[in-house]
């Protein structure tokens, strides 16, 4: 009588679905209960001084916050509070005098240029007041320059880009130049191109600031929905309480401190119903 054999396990492949979960799990198993808790972004101790005078310029005299991921921040303050130099600095623009910046476990003041430059191109988006778009590429041009920047294709880049600027209400002007667009236009394309890598964290900087007050609700209202979509962390800098609004914690500053901090954990759902 022939013996009844079975097949090896290996020649039934599990679901693909099932692989990926083994292999998240085979990831966290290697990683200690600390790393699996760590925020998504730490300043620690945030130090900086310029150079200037007897005794140089304090922008910031120790700021420490934490922030996890899909969090949404809003920085306030007086002008020269220190705020947008905190942002710079987080985004690695910026070197702090002393004090750290960990992201994503990394910690950045720690990186030479070359790799802080590769964090920034793929973990880190900016939006900045006036937009920063370069007048002779084209809306779809501008849009997926980070990633052409990185390695992807053409093609890559151009679909990507058309992705996200249907997306941002912009797929009528991908043809056409910033000088051609209002400012609420370029400011959508300047926060399709901060996204168009999937970072985790991005940063504003004033990004209502050159916007009159309609044009400026529906950036907010974007940023609130991208925050909500991705789940990607958001600091914002910025003068107008009207901003602030979208954040769930709004730090305020002064003087290179922060001062206090609210939480406002329903503000996202409540900007999204009434805009």
């Amino acid at each position: 009588m022939a013996r009844n054999t079975r097949q090896p396990c290996s020649n039934n492949p599990r679901p693909p679905i099932l692989e990926a979960v083994t292999r998240a799990l085979l990831v966290a198993s290697t990683m200690s209960l600390k790393e699996i808790m760590a925020p998504l972004l730490t300043v620690e101790n945030v130090k900086k001084t310029y150079q200037g005078g007897a005794s140089g310029v304090a922008a910031l005299r120790g700021v420490s916050l934490e922030a996890e991921a899909g969090d949404f921040i809003a920085l306030m303050g007086p002008s020269g509070c220190g705020k947008s130099t905190l942002l710079h600095i987080i985004g690695g623009m910026d070197r702090p005098t002393s004090g750290g910046v960990t992201l994503n476990g990394r910690r950045l003041d720690s990186l030479n240029e070359q790799e802080l430059a590769r964090v920034r191109r793929r973990s880190i988006g900016f939006v900045f007041q006036f937009f920063k778009l370069l007048p002779t590429l084209s809306v779809l041009e501008n849009v997926g320059l980070p990633i052409l920047l990185d390695g992807a294709s053409d093609r890559d880049a151009a679909s990507r880009a058309e992705e996200l600027l249907i997306r941002v209400g912009l797929s009528d002007r991908a043809r056409h130049f910033p000088a051609e667009l209002s400012g609420g236009e370029m400011q959508r394309a300047a926060i399709a191109r901060a996204v168009i890598a999937r970072p985790s964290l991005l940063l504003a900087d004033e990004p209502t600031g050159n916007l009159d007050s309609g044009a400026g609700a529906e950036v907010m209202k974007l940023l609130v929905e991208l925050n909500l979509e991705h789940n990607v962390t958001i600091v914002l800098a910025t003068h107008s309480e009207d901003a602030a609004r979208s954040a769930r914690c709004v730090i305020r500053m002064r003087d290179g401190l922060i001062e206090n901090k609210t939480h406002s954990p329903t503000n996202a759902d409540r900007i999204l119903q009434t805009l």
